[in-house]
């Protein structure tokens, strides 16, 4: 089983309501071949919310609040997600707070790229999922 970001799968699950559908993970859901999860919601955030970064070892919105406690329990809600069905791969967001893989926004809101992984994708990592975004595929 693969484990796919709820948004590419279609879901209006993003920060700001939207998805980010991408019709290979939409085929996969629907082939039943994989589930799509949102960490942040899992993690009891709101759709819409304001927008998050990481920065440091704190996860905090646009707006300064703190929500790092919110996508450590999204998180491993989805990893148990991981776990339950045995999945072995996870196709992520790219560049989410939760799902990044490789690259994530520095935390300023300015755009500026940094690497490192989002909450979600860096759980996988350590659980022995492999993960890649929807730009590798």
């Amino acid at each position: 089983m693969i484990l796919v970001s709820a948004c590419l799968a279609g879901l209006h699950c993003r920060y700001d309501g939207k998805d980010k559908s991408n019709e290979y993970v939409i085929r996969l859901v629907a082939e039943g071949n994989a589930i799509p999860v949102c960490p942040e919601q899992l993690g009891g955030l709101p759709t819409p919310r304001p927008c998050s970064q990481i920065k440091g070892d704190r996860v905090i919105t646009e707006h300064g609040g703190d929500v790092t406690s919110q996508f450590h329990r999204g998180a491993e809600e989805a990893l148990s997600i991981a776990k339950i069905t045995a999945a072995k791969k996870a196709i992520l967001k790219s560049k989410s707070p939760s799902c990044g893989s490789g690259q994530i926004y520095d935390g300023n809101f300015t755009g500026k790229l940094i690497s490192g992984d989002g909450v979600f994708a860096a759980l996988c990592k350590q659980n022995g999922i492999e993960v890649i975004t929807e730009e590798d595929i």
